[in-house]
């Protein structure tokens, strides 16, 4: 099993660190749909990361379908996404807020960092914006009334993930402060050897930057 992409991409990221967690074993291939379009596009025609190959060839993308499939392949113990109904909803709920914000930080990195200028819409960014800060608000607030544990389970995962990337290429408005869950969550969660495993700046990524 081969994952492709860069792990400055909370994406990618993401499903590095779950498949760890579970115990997946894979090759982790760092190309950029960027500065290595080309050979990527050689993978998947689609261009888009993560991209996972199976070992019988099959090419599988979207970090939350990717993820739905590696469940599939361990047994339950060493799943990251709850069996029971209520406990399987809440983690849905928490998913859906952080994939959401996360979508909207990166929309704002396209707008900010890659468009000229005097191309950006200010309409749209203060849009994306307000919808980045209000998911974020609704995440906070689950957690402040029931909490996550760093590393245990797919909802901590991807919320410490997304944050970690959000603080550092989106945080405008966002401050740590005002959203202290979110941020001890990613504090400590970057603190365990699961994520060192895979840090963002890692080996073969390109550092955040226009």
């Amino acid at each position: 099993m081969k994952l492709i992409g860069m792990l400055d991409s909370p994406y990618v990221r993401r499903v590095a660190i779950s498949l760890s967690a579970m115990g997946i074993p894979f090759e982790h291939q760092a190309l950029s749909v960027l500065s290595t379009v080309e050979q990527f596009r050689q993978i998947n025609p689609v261009i888009k990361a993560p991209t996972l190959i199976c070992p019988d060839g099959t090419v599988l993308m979207d970090s939350t379908l990717i993820l739905d499939h590696a469940e599939s392949l361990i047994p339950p113990p060493l799943r990251q996404m709850p069996r029971g109904t209520m406990a399987r909803l809440r983690t849905l709920r928490l998913l859906g807020l952080a994939l959401a914000g996360c979508d909207k930080a990166v929309q704002h990195v396209y707008e900010t960092r890659l468009r000229p200028p005097d191309k950006q819409h200010a309409p749209w960014l203060e849009r994306v914006q307000g919808q980045m800060r209000a998911a974020f608000t609704e995440l906070e607030q689950e957690l402040a009334r029931e909490p996550l544990q760093a590393g245990k389970g797919q909802a901590a995962i991807t919320a410490a993930v997304v944050w970690q990337f959000v603080q550092t290429m989106a945080a405008d408005g966002l401050p740590g402060e005002s959203f202290p869950q979110l941020h001890a969550l990613s504090q400590t969660s970057e603190t365990l050897p699961l994520f060192q495993a895979f840090p963002p700046a890692g080996p073969g990524v390109s550092p955040p930057g226009p």
